[in-house]
């Protein structure tokens, strides 16, 4: 599966392959820089087979790196910056034996003193296959060290699809990001790389490197709206915006077609356990979906989503397999089905029982980011005596107000659009962010 790709950027080696303010490279350039690090991996003696971690976000060193890697049939464990403090929790979940950073200079390698045999390492061994460890977000508990084949990733970007220069916003170590890449060095696209995350460095990146689709969370689109830094910048290249990763609120879609009327909205779905299954969004200001593709069989069993895929993981490290015994994992998604069509509600772990009524807390969300005094919610349970859980909304406000006064004033916001057991009775007032490193919410249910 390497080939491919390497055979697609030979035949256009001129193509623009990566771009940011750091970097501009073709794809004949890049192809040496694979060529280096494939030299560097011999020197090391970095053996085939071996788990081997790398820290570094989206350059030019971290795709060749990647492709060198997966060339010498090792099992990769991309690791973002934002993610640092877990670093060590990860390369002990992976049982790493080499550990790569990536500076500005020539890497560094720490080698460990330690061989790990986990069955699952085992089986991409005995296939001489490379693999790729990915770990859950963590939003709601514990991060899974997450087994997957990458030549089997890789096997179905081989079907040609349209060029596009992608504004890469997911990082390595994200399934989105890694799908994103693959996708644009498979149909030699060009992978635009932004200084940062923040709402005014994606705009500029887009206008000035004339991106066309920027893959994302409703988390950043909603910082998107509340910036208003796509006022400063051209973003008439961009001609579609994908989100995912979470249900994205109706309020938020709803501005967001209406900001930008000549840009194609189109929700996608996937997990780092299964891939990223093909969507179609009915409208762009439709949370209804489709979802599937030929390579995934998708069924509704109890209002909840399950989907057997030709590239599911091999299995978690530290945690039981998700898979019945026809191959179909239960992703925990609760949804609405209307013929072919779904509408994502949240993960069931995340619904709150109130009195035997459920409230999902996307549609919360959605009603309390109209108000103008919010900028950022995050609703989440607590145990109560007699409800069994009461609602609870964590709030980063527009102005300085105090918890009493925002929970007033969400009271009488809501009052004639939510049901009464739907309106937060607790509300936290915070200066601080409401989701994580990868702009996902932190769903955290109190006890």
């Amino acid at each position: 599966m390497i080939a491919f790709f390497l055979e697609q950027m030979q035949q256009a080696p001129e193509h623009e392959a990566v771009v940011s303010d750091a970097v501009r490279i073709s794809n004949e350039e890049l192809l040496v820089k694979i060529d280096l690090f494939r030299s560097w991996i011999k020197q090391e003696a970095i053996h085939q087979g071996a788990v081997v971690s790398f820290n570094g976000d989206y350059s030019a060193d971290a795709i060749a790196l990647f492709f060198a890697l997966a060339d010498n049939k090792n099992i990769i464990v991309p690791l973002s910056n934002d993610s640092a403090a877990h670093f060590d929790e990860f390369r002990d979940i992976a049982q790493t034996e080499f550990d790569i950073e990536l500076g500005n200079g020539n890497p560094k390698l720490l080698c460990r003193e330690r061989k790990h045999s986990h069955p699952l390492y085992e089986s991409l061994r005995e296939t001489s296959d490379p693999g790729l460890v990915l770990f859950s977000s963590g939003s709601t508990g514990k991060s899974k060290g997450i087994v997957q084949n990458l030549r089997k990733l890789m096997q179905k970007f081989t079907t040609p699809r349209k060029s596009l220069r992608m504004l890469i916003f997911l990082q390595l170590d994200h399934i989105g990001g890694v799908n994103s890449l693959l996708f644009a060095l498979a149909n030699n696209g060009t992978v635009v790389v932004a200084n940062d995350r923040s709402p005014a460095s994606v705009c500029q990146a887009i206008e000035r490197y004339r991106a066309q689709v920027l893959p994302t969370s409703p988390t950043f689109l909603n910082l998107l709206l509340l910036s208003r830094a796509y006022e400063n910048y051209d973003l008439s290249s961009l001609a579609l915006v994908t989100y995912g990763t979470e249900p994205m609120q109706q309020s938020t879609l709803e501005k967001l077609v209406s900001t930008f009327p000549d840009i194609e909205f189109q929700q996608t779905y996937g997990l780092s356990e299964v891939g990223i299954l093909r969507s179609k969004s009915r409208d762009s200001a439709s949370l209804w979906v489709r979802i599937g593709g030929n390579e995934f069989d998708v069924k509704v069993v109890d209002n909840t989503l399950r989907i057997r895929a030709e590239s599911s993981m091999l299995g978690y490290l530290n945690a039981p397999s998700p898979f019945d015994d026809e191959g179909y994992m239960d992703t925990g998604d609760l949804v609405e089905q209307d013929g072919e069509w779904l509408k994502i509600l949240g993960r069931k772990s995340e619904i709150i029982n109130v009195g035997g009524s459920k409230v999902f807390p996307a549609e919360v969300e959605s009603v309390l980011l109209e108000m103008p005094e919010i900028e950022d919610v995050v609703i989440y349970g607590e145990a109560h005596p007699i409800t069994g859980k009461v609602v609870v909304a964590k709030i980063k406000p527009t102005e300085p107000l105090s918890s009493r006064e925002m929970k007033k004033r969400i009271r009488e916001y809501c009052v004639e659009r939510l049901s009464s057991y739907k309106i937060p009775v607790k509300v936290l007032v915070t200066a601080e962010t409401t989701y994580n490193e990868r702009y996902k919410k932190m769903r955290r249910e109190i006890k």
